[in-house]
């Protein structure tokens, strides 16, 4: 600014300030501004060392003149950095350069400087320039003439080491070392000379640059930004070096810090599922593991146990805190809402990418099995209570018919059922019976295959207790179940009553097509093996792997139960009256010889004729039920027969006043007794359901009632007739019984079983 700091277009600051400013206002410009200049110059104390004499004008005047003056200044700034913009920016610029050039003089001057001191450091002179004045160090300071080839390749080796390690040049600092280490070899086996002072000095150099060296690659194995390939290497130096103990742990420690960034950058990216979630860090953990495993196989040898023992121990580590991570995050509260497909695919995923460890030796399954596991048991649990609970809750609203899946009447299965094509199946069941089905087909699907987790076993033992609970529930739907009473206080029966024979034997045919066809189908999928393969899903038994056919007869158990108990209601139904008075005693026959009973007309007694009659009505049930599993329908009418037979072969109270009552059996009785026997021989020999040990309790009731009246001093076979009586009384009652009476060819029926008797 060519302006006077003192000179305004209003004229002098003079003729406004007074006589105090006028020398001021004559000096030169260049003057005027040297008390501006100054570091150390104050504005507040040269305000007020120019306005202690001026009143309130002259300040005004001296305020408003700096105002303009601040005005005036601004904008000659503006325009003379307008004006020479260009100039600015190339000499800002310009300045920039020389400032970088200036720090890189300076760290250059720094490094040669350490140089210098490492150099003087490393030949100990001050160490070799005391003490003993003959030494060579003296000789090679002071009679330069003097310094022998040897000493001249120790002062520059000295130096190179020095600036190769500053400058971390390892592979050629690594040769240096190499190269001291042969010529101290020499020195020591005397094929080159060196005083023993310097030999000392060359040998306190190597140690010491051998260890700053060592401190360097281990500095650089513990950065993040270190590459594999430049961490194989420097291990691999390190470890040459002599320090592989140390370098192998670094090695390991520079892997898992990886792991450790790469957790941290999953944890931040958002992903669409848990399942992509799992599959990235399981991905992230077991390559960094198989890249470690990698690299220490390549760097230290596999014949050295020490490493390989740190190596598994460290993946084992690794593996843990991914495994207690993922429980963490995931598992735990999956597990605890029953999401089993949920757990069972994130553990799947885990197990699959740890697996492709396991080629090169490196076995971590058992690892995250330790920690799944309980996770996947407690899901495949709570899935199961799931099914019971709402089993039960469908039991107390089935009407028990059977009909179709409402959802596939062509295929008998659930849309979710992988079999659901093989339109020849088609099971009828009653709507619980479909709903368990169902839920146990999509559990068996969730699971997927859990061999690999070893719990292929808990989860058949878990299909028995389902299936064993349903059972139950059936078992509680008969009529004589004593677990139908009310609850109490909430006027509704635990499950809905199977009142007509239609519905009861509806409840057998749910539990024989679940344990035969349905549940056998779930457990396929938990093998890979058998998946998909449909020959052997329909295969006979001796083609399906052990734990299945012992899983069939463990279902096949519980339907028997289901079984038994159906034939001990209607047994009991026929033995006994609602008042619990038994039908079936020995007074029937006992009454027969007292004399007030002429001649009979021979019959079946009723208890036999309504045994008849229900074991037909179940048979024409059965037959229309059971379509294609005659065998079950048949040992259904056996089981039946047979426990009513027996409790009257086993009736110890019967055969007490049989054998030692106050009255003896008589030949009409007996004859009676014989004719029942008979006719229950017949009728069942006819039906198919004669079965080994009907015939034999049937031989051994008459023979015992044989030598009951034999005991009476009377002689059995004087009073009963010929078996071709017997039958053809028998034959009649049937056919009679079947509304089939037609007495005139009685004797020529084929089916007459006299080949029995």
């Amino acid at each position: 600014m060519d302006q006077s700091p003192f000179t305004t277009p209003r004229g002098s600051i003079s003729s406004s300030v007074g006589d105090p400013l006028e020398l001021e206002v004559n000096l030169t410009l260049s003057e005027k501004l040297k008390v501006f200049k100054s570091s150390t110059f104050d504005p507040n104390a040269y305000v007020a060392s120019k306005s202690r004499s001026m009143n309130e004008k002259e300040i005004r005047h001296l305020c408003a003149y700096l105002v303009d003056l601040k005005k005036a200044s601004a904008e000659e700034m503006r325009k003379s950095v307008l004006a020479n913009y260009s100039a600015f920016i190339r000499t800002s610029k310009e300045i920039s350069d020389l400032e970088g050039e200036l720090l890189s003089m300076r760290n250059l001057l720094s490094t040669q400087a350490a140089l210098v001191h490492g150099v003087a450091d490393g030949c100990q002179l001050s160490s070799l320039m005391t003490g003993n004045e003959d030494s060579d160090m003296d000789n090679i300071l002071n009679e330069k003439t003097d310094i022998s080839k040897t000493e001249k390749w120790l002062i520059g080796y000295l130096e190179t080491l020095e600036v190769l390690l500053a400058e971390k040049r390892v592979d050629e600092a690594m040769a240096a070392l190499d190269e001291g280490e042969k010529m101290a070899q020499e020195i020591s086996e005397g094929r080159t000379t060196l005083s023993p002072s310097l030999f000392k000095a060359l040998q306190d150099a190597i140690t010491e640059h051998r260890q700053k060296l060592a401190g360097q690659l281990a500095e650089t194995l513990s950065q993040a930004s270190t590459r594999s390939a430049e961490i194989r290497s420097t291990a691999l130096a390190l470890k040459i070096l002599g320090d592989g103990p140390r370098a192998h742990t670094l090695l390991l420690n520079s892997h898992k810090e990886k792991l450790q960034r790469g957790m941290q950058s999953i944890h931040s990216t958002s992903y669409g599922g848990v399942g992509a979630y799992t599959s990235a860090l399981s991905q992230l953990v077991f390559s960094t593991i198989s890249q470690a495993a990698s690299d220490s196989l390549t760097v230290f040898a596999e014949e050295e146990p020490a490493y390989t023992s740190e190596l598994v121990s460290w993946a084992v580590t690794q593996s843990e805190h991914f495994a207690l991570l993922l429980k963490k995050r995931i598992l735990a509260s999956t597990a605890a809402a029953g999401g089993l497909r949920i757990a069972s695919e994130c553990v799947h995923v885990c197990l699959n990418h740890c697996h492709l460890l396991e080629a090169s030796g490196m076995a971590l399954s058992p690892v995250l099995l330790k920690h799944f596991k309980p996770f996947v048991e407690q899901a495949l649990n709570t899935n199961l209570k799931r099914i019971e609970q709402s089993s039960a809750a469908l039991a107390a609203a089935d009407d028990w018919l059977l009909a179709f899946a409402p959802t596939s009447r062509s295929s008998g299965l659930p849309p979710t059922s992988s079999y659901s094509n093989l339109s020849s199946f088609q099971p009828k069941l009653s709507s619980s019976a479909h709903k368990f089905n169902t839920m146990v087909q999509e559990l068996f699907e969730d699971v997927g295959p859990l061999e690999s987790l070893q719990l292929d076993g808990l989860a058949l033992e878990g299909l028995l207790q389902v299936f064993g609970f349903y059972v139950n529930l059936l078992i509680d739907a008969l009529p004589a179940s004593i677990v139908t009473e009310n609850l109490e206080g909430s006027g509704h029966k635990i499950v809905k009553i199977a009142e007509t024979e239609e519905q009861q034997i509806a409840l057998l045919a749910n539990a024989i097509l679940l344990a035969d066809e349905l549940l056998p189908r779930a457990v396929v999928k938990l093998s890979h093996s058998t998946r998909g393969d449909e020959s052997q899903r329909r295969g006979p038994d001796k083609q399906r792997p052990p734990e299945q056919r012992e899983l069939k007869k463990r279902l096949q158990r519980e339907v028997d139960r289901l079984r038994d108990s159906f034939c001990r209601q209607h047994a009991l139904e026929l033995i006994f009256t609602e008042e619990g008075d038994a039908l079936l005693n020995a007074l029937m026959y006992l009454s027969m010889d007292d004399g007030k009973v002429e001649q009979p007309e021979w019959f079946p007694s009723p208890i036999f004729q309504e045994l008849f009659g229900k074991l037909t009505r179940v048979a024409y049930i059965a037959t229309d039920v059971f379509v294609g599993r005659d065998r079950f329908a048949t040992v259904l009418l056996m089981r039946l027969a047979e426990t009513v037979v027996l409790w009257l072969s086993e009736d110890q109270a019967f055969w007490e006043e049989i054998e030692t009552g106050p009255t003896p059996l008589g030949p009409l009785g007996l004859q009676q007794l014989y004719l029942d026997m008979q006719f229950v021989m017949i009728f069942s020999s006819q039906g198919r359901y004669l079965s080994r040990h009907l015939h034999q309790a049937i031989k051994n009731i008459i023979g015992r009632a044989i030598d009951a009246v034999a005991a009476t001093g009377l002689d059995p076979n004087s009073v009963l007739p010929e078996d071709e009586w017997f039958v053809e009384v028998s034959e009649i009652a049937i056919k009679m019984l079947t509304g089939k009476a037609a007495f005139d060819n009685v004797e020529g029926d084929d089916n007459s079983p006299t080949a029995l008797g």
